[in-house]
Formats: structure tokens, sequence, C-alpha cells
């Protein structure tokens, strides 16, 4: 049984489905990866990364997190220490991922500094806990809205870690009421209840078992959400989210500053 924030996912044919990776022979044609972005809204690359790396990063993590067991002692780790550390920007930074974007945006690219970590235990259900169904742009309008996210597990993941769902299509729904300024505008998640928005929007939401090297780049309109970690070994799920952009291309100002303990988690 599938779960995002306490609400049951419809597990109907019509109503999940499994997300879809680029094919071996797309991978290196930017012609058929940007039409296959426009089509689905999101491009999933299996094994972009070294899993050598991510799992290095991920130990990093948990050794400088290890000792902080209060809340307040953690947070003062994770958004004094590791956040704007030199091992998070290297790894955010890393060749496969800056080179990947210079090749597919054909051109200089801009990491947005603010980048954010989540960790996820199993047992942490109910509101808040997972990452609500939303697309990026409302939280970054005053800048292009070509800038594309990447969601990274930093570890393997499987459907019960919890990992990012995508609402199918949902991208251009999205797009056609953004024209049509029918949206609400405030930077805000559209809502917990992941089954009554894929009934609203007749779509299904994908999922897959990801792995330590996967990347799943996605458009500043795709819908999408976090499952609920149920993992039946205890194990947390890691992940980070980054954007790039092209240089050239207007900027969110906002985001031009790490993470930090206001913004929350």
């Amino acid at each position: 049984m599938l779960t995002s924030n306490g609400y049951v996912l419809n597990e109907s044919a019509g109503r999940l489905g499994e997300l879809e990776a680029v094919p071996d022979q797309e991978r290196a044609d930017r012609q058929a990866l940007r039409a296959r972005l426009g089509r689905d809204g999101y491009l999933y690359l299996r094994g972009l990364l070294d899993p050598e790396e991510v799992l290095e990063f991920r130990k990093y993590y948990f050794e400088r997190t290890a000792g902080a067991v209060e809340r307040a002692a953690f947070r003062k780790v994770l958004f004094g220490e590791v956040v704007p550390g030199p091992e998070y920007a290297a790894f955010c930074g890393q060749p496969a991922l800056r080179g990947w974007f210079e090749w597919f945006l054909g051109g200089e690219t801009f990491l947005h500094k603010r980048k954010i970590i989540r960790q996820t235990s199993p047992g942490e259900r109910g509101i808040g806990f997972a990452t609500q169904a939303h697309y990026d742009l409302v939280y970054l309008r005053e800048g292009t809205d070509r800038v594309l996210s990447a969601w990274i597990p930093l570890g393997d993941c499987p459907v019960t870690l919890g990992g990012l769902t995508y609402l199918e299509g949902s991208h251009h729904r999205v797009l056609r009421e953004e024209a049509a300024g029918t949206l609400k505008r405030p930077a805000a998640s559209i809502t917990a209840d992941l089954p009554s928005l894929a009934d609203e929007y007749d779509a299904r939401w994908l999922v897959t078992d990801y792995a330590a090297g996967d990347v799943v780049i996605h458009t500043a309109h795709t819908v999408h959400a976090a499952l609920d970690n149920v993992d039946p070994d205890g194990t947390t799920r890691l992940s980070t989210d980054i954007r790039y952009q092209l240089s050239t291309a207007p900027v969110d100002a906002r985001w031009q500053h790490h993470w930090h303990d206001q913004d929350g988690l």
C-alpha cells in the first residue's frame, strides 16, 4: 500500500503507473531528450551519477549529523555545516551534473544557490511529513520558467522509502492554466491529497524504485510529490533537490542564498 501524507494512493491501472526511464538509444540525442521532456515533463536518467560518489556523500551526511540527537542541534549542523559546506557544493556541481546541463541546455549554466536536502524516516506519516503536490514555478516566479529541477536520491530509494512521484502529463494542464491566468498565484503546495488530485486531472501518479546514481530532471510546470517512507527495514530516505538554468536567463534572486533554518524542512 502506497501512501503520501497518510492518504492511500489509488493503485488501479488508471491512477498509478511506472515512471519511464530514458532509453539508452536516446541518452546522447539532445533533440530526442528535449522532445521527451516537452511530452512527459520529466527525464528519468538511470545511472547518470557514479553510485559510489552518491553513497560517499550519504555517508558524509550521516557522519556529520550523527551526534546531533536533539532537533536544535541537528538543525545547527544541517544548516550551519552541511548545507553551506564544500562537500555539498562539490556534489551538486560535479561534472556529471553540470556537464549534462550545459550539454542539454546548450550554454553556460547557473546553479541556484538554494539547494535542499530532505531526510524522511519510517513512521513519519500524516500531513506535513511528505512533500505535498506542487509544481516548482510557484516558488520561482521572479526568474525564468525554463529553470530545470534535478531530484537526486542519495542512496537506493525503492517506493517503500518514499521517493518522488510525478503526476503524468500534468505540465500540459499547468502550462495552459498558467497562460490563461486561472491558477492561484501564492507560493504554496496544491494539496496533500494525491488520490483526489489524480481524479481531478484524470491522470496516474508515476512511481519507481530508484537506485543510487539515478537523477530525475523535471520542468517548473510538472506536478510532483513524495510518498511516505514505510520501509520495513527502517531505512532513512535521503535526497536532494537542485536547480540549473542557462546563466543568460533571468534568475529569481530569492533563491540565491543557502537554504537556512527559517525555511524549514
